[in-house]
């Protein structure tokens, strides 16, 4: 009788510990860390590590991180796939989004996963479907969204390129 009694309170107990862990690791066990890059589980996506012009260093991203017009963001692409492999291109609004950590100190983005990200806002790929002239972006500083810089307005760029 003690020893299915002692059975049951280990098991309860393994299992109430391991739904503590997982739930409170749930946004970084949606990553894999590859070096350079991090494969995104959840949206079935890969992120560099680093904004544009920063370099990774097996450690962190070294480096400042510029700012870029979308149509210079663009025109990276070609070489940065050549370099990397696969086809790398600009997030789309939700799959930036879903970066977002609210309850990050700082820059609203896990600094483990994506270290030395500034806490400013970063270019999507996606029109503002209400008004076609203005591009989403994501801010790192608050963690909104917003649909108000054109084009030409140099914002922080990180690349992501489908798995």
């Amino acid at each position: 009788m003690f020893s299915k009694m002692f059975f049951l309170i280990t098991k309860f107990t393994l299992l109430f510990a391991l739904f503590f862990f997982l739930s409170t690791y749930s946004y970084s066990k949606n990553f894999i860390d590859k070096g350079h890059y991090v494969i995104d589980l959840n949206k079935r996506i890969e992120w560099l590590k680093c904004s544009a012009g920063q370099i990774w260093n097996d450690f962190e991203c070294d480096g400042q991180a510029v700012r870029l017009s979308l149509d210079e963001a663009e025109m990276l692409l070609p070489k940065i796939s050549e370099e990397l492999g696969g086809y790398w291109r600009l997030p789309e609004k939700h799959e930036l989004q879903s970066l977002i950590c609210e309850e990050c100190k700082g820059s609203k983005i896990d600094s483990e996963i994506f270290p030395n990200t500034p806490a400013e806002p970063y270019w999507t790929g996606d029109r503002n479907w209400w008004s076609p002239k203005f591009f989403w972006s994501v801010n790192f500083f608050t963690g909104h969204t917003y649909g108000r810089f054109t084009a030409e307005k140099e914002l922080l760029v990180r690349f992501v390129r489908d798995r």
